[in-house]
């Protein structure tokens, strides 16, 4: 499963981790100091109070990393997250801490599934009614107590279920918006390619015509032939002004409306669903960049990915997108087979010479090859502004 993680965010994710509910959150530590102040006025061996102690260091160390969503690095800390906070009436709670359980069989529910979270559920009602008996209880009080955490623990996943079918229904919304946006995009262009040809059309029409005439007045009057071409360059000269600005209107869909890494980054979620395992990361002060830059470093992204999933048999491809003062760089690197897959060098196919050309003309550098670590290695060095880099060229590592 592709999967896009910005370094930073996924190391601090509980700064500012947009999937984890608000209310769950307080709830999670008005809960937890209600159950360390519950332990603490209660008299407790030291041996107890210790693991205690550490109990609730790893329940907090938990919470801090604790996904509300599915992550394939960080699908294990739910089922380490629930039996800590179980634990917690072993070392030395109360009760109280039987909130922090069900918020764990919710985070479960949130990043393995509702299935996964009941089945889990059930184990751990079993668990109690076991542990209850264990303690020289009766029946009668370990299914009480089972049947109390059970009814609430519905409660939990009944929310937990209606706040997963919302986000079902808000990604389902968002998809048809954008398709309704790619596809009015769409119409727009068709009309804009119509438009195209037409300009387009008309100055080489004009040229045509102009080079004739040169051809027949270049014996009998060649003033009037090199008047001809003068005029036909002229016309060259906005034609492929025209055309050029024509191109920069067709920019990728991807493009519109995002730019520098917003793009990147929503070029990368695309391939979520593929197998690879995208990461993609910023270094640098991030800032504009020329638009011909920027749709540079997009199809640079683009090839990356795609030579990745087709040809390397990749797992994991890294994306890094590094700020210098003039320069601005974007390596791709995947853990594929490297430049020799299926009998072609890193010069050969998977359209690296298109861009190559595409870098040259913006006077950056274009490297394609084996990476010493191993796999594949794409990097692109563009000017980060309009003026000129170093010198240009196109290199690529056998």
């Amino acid at each position: 499963m592709a999967r896009l993680v910005r370094r930073g965010e996924a190391r601090w994710m509980w700064l500012g981790d947009p999937d984890r509910p608000t209310l769950i959150n307080v709830v999670f530590w008005v809960v937890l100091l209600a159950t360390v102040g519950d332990h603490m006025l209660r008299p407790a061996e030291t041996l107890y109070s210790v693991l205690f102690a550490i109990n609730i260091v790893v329940v907090m160390g938990l919470w801090l990393v604790l996904p509300w969503r599915p992550a394939p690095r960080y699908r294990f800390i739910p089922l380490l997250f629930l039996p800590a906070t179980i634990a917690l009436g072993l070392t030395g709670s109360y009760g109280t801490h039987l909130l922090l359980t069900l918020i764990g069989t919710a985070s479960i529910a949130f990043v393995h599934g509702m299935r996964t979270a009941v089945a889990v559920l059930a184990g751990m009602l079993a668990f109690i009614v076991a542990g209850t008996l264990l303690f020289d209880r009766t029946m009668q009080e370990a299914l009480l107590q089972a049947g109390v955490v059970g009814v609430f623990a519905i409660f939990v996943l009944g929310m937990t279920s209606a706040i997963l079918e919302a986000r079902l229904r808000r990604a389902e919304a968002q998809a048809l918006l954008e398709r309704v946006r790619e596809l009015a995009v769409a119409e727009e262009r068709a009309r804009m390619g119509a438009e195209m040809h037409d300009s387009i059309g008309h100055h080489l029409t004009v040229i045509k015509v102009g080079l004739e005439n040169a051809e027949r007045y270049r014996e009998r009057r060649p003033d009037a032939a090199w008047q001809e071409v003068r005029q036909a360059k002229e016309v060259t000269a906005e034609a492929l002004a025209d055309a050029r600005r024509w191109v920069r209107a067709l920019r990728p869909l991807a493009l519109d409306g995002r730019v520098g890494s917003a793009a990147l980054e929503q070029l990368a979620a695309s391939f979520d669903g593929t197998g690879l395992s995208v990461t993609f990361e910023v270094e640098g002060r991030e800032r504009p960049l020329d638009p011909d830059v920027e749709l540079v470093l997009y199809r640079v992204l683009q090839e990356g990915l795609t030579n990745a999933l087709r040809h390397s048999e990749a797992r994991q491809v890294h994306g890094r997108l590094t700020f210098g003062e003039d320069r601005v760089t974007l390596v791709i690197n995947d853990d594929g087979k490297g430049g020799k897959r299926d009998g072609r060098d890193g010069a050969g196919g998977f359209g690296l010479p298109s861009l190559a050309e595409r870098t040259r003309a913006l006077r950056g550098v274009l490297t394609a090859g084996d990476a010493e670590g191993g796999g594949f290695e794409l990097r692109a060095e563009l000017p980060a502004g309009t003026g000129a880099g170093p010198r240009p060229g196109v290199e690529v590592r056998r």
